[in-house]
């Protein structure tokens, strides 16, 4: 199913999923390798939720951010058809610097070009650290952004002993998401993704509806989930969350 809907014909709009992802030398190791497997088994499950929905086509964009930032491609792939390339660790966390990234890229000179219309994005950050650049600059200049007010923002804290950048980031603390294990990071990263992409597929578009009802309804069914499923029983939300000192033995294979 591309633009049109296959029985109607009828035009489809365009939600994008983006990561944001820390690639920093401490996300080195299990932490990423963790990251990209969980990234590349729940592609499927989004692309399921694309062909399947009348209204919305879901594509996906992807930046990394370490010393600089990276796009992975350079325009959003449609779900079916994107192929993650696995990211690879090393070096700072320009945080401030991927948010000045993506506030040039929610644009409709941009990435939120669609002849067909979009809905606001669902926007994915993962990071296990504290950004070493000027993150207020960036992260003020990308709350300017109106895509960025009006989307769907969800963070994941890789053991991260500050949670309060990325608390920053979601403008909600309970939209925070912090993981103690490999295990967790696969499994919230599957959740979360399902449910943004759930979410922001059948959302109405910008400047229709107040955003954060939206953003509301994502962080009450992950609530729901961790609640209910007994495997995310470790997964915290909030800031100020303990981390217990990053045990290696938490993280090795």
């Amino acid at each position: 199913m591309g633009l049109l809907d296959v029985e109607g014909g009828v035009p489809r709009r365009v939600m994008t999923l983006f990561f944001v992802v820390d690639t920093s030398g401490s996300m080195s190791g299990e932490r990423i390798a963790s990251l990209n497997v969980a990234v590349r088994e729940v592609l499927p499950m989004i692309s399921d939720l694309s062909v399947n929905n009348a209204d919305a086509q879901i594509k996906i964009a992807a930046l990394e951010f370490s010393s600089g930032t990276e796009w992975m491609y350079d325009k959003p792939i449609e779900a079916e058809n994107f192929q993650w390339r696995d990211l690879e660790a090393g070096g700072l966390t320009c945080m401030g610097e991927a948010c000045l990234e993506l506030a040039s890229k929610l644009s409709t000179k941009a990435f939120m070009a669609e002849a067909m219309g979009s809905y606001a994005p669902a926007i994915i950050l993962l990071s296990d650290g504290e950004a070493t650049d000027d993150f207020e600059r960036g992260l003020e200049k990308l709350k300017g952004n109106n895509w960025f007010k009006a989307a769907i923002k969800v963070a994941i804290a890789i053991d991260a002993e500050n949670q309060h950048a990325l608390a920053a980031f979601t403008g909600n603390k309970e939209a925070v998401l912090t993981v103690h294990n490999k295990e967790e990071l696969k499994k919230i990263i599957r959740f979360v993704s399902v449910t943004a992409s759930q979410v922001a597929s059948t959302s109405v578009s910008v400047g229709k509806e107040a955003p954060k009802d939206k953003e509301d309804e994502v962080v009450t069914k992950i609530q729901e989930g961790l609640e209910n499923d007994p495997t995310l029983a470790g997964v915290e939300t909030g800031v100020d969350v303990a981390t217990g000192g990053s045990n290696f033995d938490d993280w090795a294979g």
